[in-house]
């Protein structure tokens, strides 16, 4: 899996100036959480809450990783045969999200910028792409 860090509006503080602020930004990037299952659409990620004021363990789903069960949006869509790449799109608007652990004396401010924990009927949604390899093709 790999994915970029994404920007809170706003840093750690809400405000316009939180993320302008040198320390203040804050960023989320979501992280393999240990399970993953394509055919049911079953996945576990964590996320890592990235700031010059906070740990590098500060995280949501720490302790226990937060569970998606994605459904497709559409169907999928082959964008090239050579290698192969296959694009689709899908969401989960059922899941529940722990507060975050392991971010020292801001883990309650965060807690209550981020809403966190926050109980089932969240929406991930998300575009993925994805490539493979038949056996034949192995080396």
């Amino acid at each position: 899996m790999h994915s970029a860090p994404t920007a809170v509006p706003g840093g750690l503080t809400g405000t316009p100036a939180g993320e302008h602020a040198p320390g203040r930004g804050l960023a989320i990037r979501p992280e393999y959480g240990g399970r993953s299952d394509f055919y049911t659409g079953a996945l576990s990620l964590r996320f890592r809450l990235l700031s010059p004021a906070l740990p590098r363990g500060c995280v949501i789903g720490a302790s226990e990783p937060v569970d998606f069960r994605a459904k497709r949006s559409g169907p999928s869509k082959w964008v090239s045969q050579d290698p192969p790449v296959i694009e689709f799109s899908a969401y989960d608007d059922t899941f529940t999200a722990p507060a975050p652990e392991h971010c020292g004396p801001l883990t309650g401010l965060l807690g209550r910028r981020l809403g966190l924990p926050a109980a089932t009927g969240n929406l991930l949604s998300y575009d993925a792409s994805y490539t493979f390899r038949t056996y034949d093709q192995l080396t």
